[in-house]
């Protein structure tokens, strides 16, 4: 499975939005599990013991979850690189305190450069304007900051939100199309065509209640739970390395899709670049683009 080298960490089920589509199934009524904050910094630690170089905070809405701060500063402090993927939202003060620390980088998701339609993706109103705002602001106080704008469709004006980003200086901005996974599942279930096949190579993501995942997208391959197992230990578990394999038998039996070119895959792979495409893999990993 090589080395693990990057570690999603959903710390809440909590978030002020309701969107659609969201693969987590996360909302207002979401909670922030049965992770305690100790529990977290022993998966940190536990990273960085397996070298582990940036752990990305999730959600749900990682600034909604209290420990934030603490858990954030204790993975600089054992030598990792930290993102966190928050909606902008509600961004305060403190936050932004937080975020201006070297070590530390944003990413967020967009959907339209029209008000009502990013609106009625969220489900919340008024959300368009505020993270739009701090996406501003993010980028005039130079913090490393990506933006993922989701494809779902339906005369969505996603190309239109690309530009937007760009015209707002956002340097590093990507185009995905919709998962389904969680609440995005569409008339089908869940299944491997909606990874890239780099799921639990070099990473894993580790949920609010301690479910370790292959990664965010496949939830339905749980490999182990924290607090029953040591990171390393589920990383060299029977399970893992069962999920690992099923998923190469499926993926290198693809072949190369037109989009698996080098311009795409970077830094960006999609579903349909198989990681048997040299553009992808291995050594062009998809992660942290890949939420």
């Amino acid at each position: 499975m090589g080395d693990l080298s990057f570690v999603w960490l959903e710390i809440t089920g909590r978030c002020q939005l309701n969107c659609w589509h969201c693969y987590a199934d996360s909302g207002p009524a979401g909670g922030h599990g049965s992770m305690t904050s100790q529990d977290w910094r022993r998966v940190i630690d536990q990273s960085a013991e397996l070298g582990v170089r940036m752990v990305q905070f999730i959600g749900g809405e990682p600034t909604l979850h209290p420990h934030l701060p603490d858990l954030l500063g204790h993975a600089l402090s054992v030598g990792m690189q930290v993102e966190v993927f928050s909606n902008l939202v509600h961004v305060t003060t403190a936050l932004w305190e937080l975020f201006d620390q070297p070590g530390v980088r944003l990413a967020c998701s967009y959907y339209s450069d029209q008000v009502g339609q990013h609106a009625a993706i969220t489900r919340r109103a008024g959300s368009y304007a505020r993270t739009r705002a701090n996406i501003g602001e993010a980028v005039r106080r130079s913090i490393p900051l990506r933006v993922g704008v989701i494809d779902m469709g339906g005369g969505q004006r996603a190309d239109e939100a690309v530009t937007e980003l760009r015209d707002l200086g956002v340097a590093t901005v990507s185009l995905d199309r919709l998962r389904h996974v969680g609440r995005g599942v569409r008339g089908g279930a869940e299944g491997v065509e909606q990874l890239c096949g780099n799921c639990a190579s070099g990473v894993l993501a580790v949920g609010a209640d301690g479910v370790v995942w292959p990664c965010v997208f496949s939830r339905w391959l749980p490999v182990g739970n924290v607090r029953e197992a040591d990171l390393a230990a589920i990383l060299a578990g029977r399970r893992t390395q069962q999920v690992r394999a099923e998923l190469e038998a499926v993926f290198s039996k693809q072949p190369c899709a037109p989009r698996c070119a080098p311009a795409r895959c970077q830094p960006t792979c999609a579903p349909s670049c198989s990681p048997s495409c040299s553009p992808c893999a291995p050594s062009k990993r998809c992660w942290p683009y890949y939420r």
